[in-house]
This record gives C-alpha cells, sequence and structure tokens, in this order.
C-alpha cells in the first residue's frame, strides 16, 4: 500500500506561483507512475500531469502546458507540481495519485487527500 500526503496549498494571487508536493510512503513508491487531479467546486475530477516513474516521460493538460511542471524525486519519494502564473480558474482542491501512466484517474489506484489551492482576482 502506497500512502500519499499533498501539501504545498494555499491562497495566491492571480499571476502568482506555487509549488505543489506529494510525499509517498509505504509500497514501492518507484513501481508507480504519479499523477496531479484537480477538482473545482461543482465539477468533475480533470487531469492536471502525470509522469512516469523514471521521470523520463510527462504528459500534462492541454490548457496548463507551459504554466505547470512537474517532477520528482525518487530518493525523497517525493512529486512536485510547480504552478506558475495562475489564474482564478486554478481554484481546485488538488490530488496526487499513484498508478499507470495515462490521463484517466480510474487507473490509479492510491490517492492522496487533498490540498486546496486558491486564485484570488
Amino acid at each position: 500500500q502506497v500512502q500519499l500526503v499533498e501539501s504545498g496549498g494555499g491562497v495566491v494571487q492571480a499571476g502568482g506561483s506555487l509549488r505543489l508536493s506529494c510525499a509517498a510512503s509505504g509500497g514501492t513508491f518507484t513501481n508507480y507512475a504519479v499523477g496531479w487531479f484537480r477538482q473545482a467546486p461543482g465539477k468533475e475530477r480533470e487531469f492536471v500531469s502525470t509522469i512516469t516513474w523514471a521521470g523520463l516521460r510527462t504528459m500534462y493538460a492541454d490548457s496548463l502546458k507551459g504554466r505547470f511542471t512537474i517532477s520528482r524525486d525518487n530518493a525523497e519519494n517525493m512529486v512536485f507540481l510547480q504552478m506558475n502564473n495562475l489564474v482564478p480558474e486554478d481554484t481546485a482542491i488538488y490530488y496526487c495519485a499513484a498508478g499507470l501512466y495515462n490521463s484517466d484517474s480510474s487507473l490509479y489506484d492510491y490517492w492522496g487527500r487533498g490540498t486546496q489551492v486558491t486564485v484570488s482576482s
């Protein structure tokens, strides 16, 4: 069993930046791709980004390319999401998940509880 804990969320003004972290424990973290998903109030959960177990391949939602960057440090069992030039539409709960390298959330087996990101205009 892999346990995931997100951190780094908060309130930021539009145009600002945040770096989210996902800390893993238990299981074999390096067996899994790790993805970030987000869910805004009243909306369905949506794919943000994912990274392969070795960190050699990454995938992003088309609307977020160029603003968000995913990375991982397997030695520290950590995955990061650098978010730049944030806009109010980025306001959501952000979740990290471990599973298969894919944008489909159903292919991820382990999920964190999420961290709130609020972007004020």
